[in-house]
């Protein structure tokens, strides 16, 4: 046992995993991770808290774990290497165990340029593949980066981010090979759209033995309108939605509800693949149908660790 994490003992024990996502807010508002929280209990058996994402300042990934641990549920606090250099990744690193947070997701973050602080200066000391190694080395070897023992060392379920369609695809199954050589123990993908694609990449991380390695959970997002997966396309890098789901969506007489649908879907075929290990549901800003993407889906109870 790694970290004794509520995630980790579900998946050791075989069971399928369910991870979902807060985003902090805005604003140093309690409250408002205290009224997301409400949605994932008894649905998620671990909840990520973004740090900082598409670098607009939000209240703290660590801040925020510990609110939702004070709501009773068990956080994946995600760290991101463009703020920190080592100095501050390894303080917060050990700030986060010494407060009881067992799960971390290590990941490089969105470039500055991107939010809006476009003036502010990266730091990138190391990247993310240097984060779950230097994570590991602080857990099982009890050294600090420099070598300098750790009398109390972090113990940390280790995760990472994979994005199976960016380009070049080829490219993607030797990343993750990269990532668990590492020492990640756990993995999140980026949104699965294009399940063709996926299931070519999960063929060959079967092939090259990776998934008797690590944890791969699968990425779900429910779209809300035929506009929006159009400018997911459009817009964001590495990800794709087919035609024929846009068709779908703008055929919908709601689609809103024609998104849920096919997110229940998407789980349903992720169960039937072999080596993957759980779901990540990220509702972003739409927390509130998490309970319904899970109990359609056919993921609860949630197992009692």
């Amino acid at each position: 046992m790694k970290a004794g994490s509520n995630l980790e003992k579900v998946l050791e024990a075989g069971k399928f995993a369910v991870t979902s996502e807060l985003g902090p807010p805005k604003s140093a508002d309690a409250e408002n991770i205290k009224k997301k929280a409400q949605y994932m209990k008894g649905n998620a058996d671990a909840v990520n808290l973004t740090d900082n994402q598409t670098s607009i300042v939000r209240l703290s990934s660590i801040a925020a774990a510990q609110l939702i641990m004070n709501e009773g549920l068990e956080p994946v606090m995600q760290m991101v290497v463009r703020d920190r250099n080592r100095i501050a990744l390894q303080s917060d690193i050990l700030g986060a165990s010494a407060l009881g947070i067992k799960n971390m997701l290590c990941l490089s973050g969105d470039h500055q340029t991107f939010g809006n602080h476009p003036q502010a200066k990266n730091v990138f000391d190391i990247d993310s593949m240097q984060l779950i190694q230097m994570v590991k080395n602080m857990r099982d070897e009890k050294k600090f980066l420099n070598g300098d023992e750790i009398k109390v060392e972090p113990r940390m379920f280790i995760g990472a981010a994979v994005n199976p369609f960016a380009d070049p695809f080829d490219y993607r199954v030797k990343r993750l090979a990269k990532k668990i050589k590492a020492g990640c123990d756990f993995i999140q993908t980026q949104v699965i759209y294009d399940m063709e694609k996926f299931e070519k990449f999960m063929a060959e991380a079967r092939k090259e033995g990776l998934t008797e390695q690590v944890y791969i959970l699968g990425g779900i997002t429910p779209l809300k309108s035929a506009k929006a997966a159009k400018a997911i396309n459009k817009f964001v890098s590495g990800i794709t939605i087919p035609q024929a789901i846009i068709d779908r969506m703008a055929k919908a007489e709601d689609q809103k509800a024609e998104g849920i649908n096919q997110a229940v879907e998407t789980i349903e075929h992720l169960k039937t693949i072999e080596g993957i290990k759980g779901v990540h549901v990220m509702a972003i800003a739409w927390e509130s149908k998490v309970p319904e993407i899970v109990d359609r889906a056919g993921l609860l109870p949630r197992p009692k660790m």
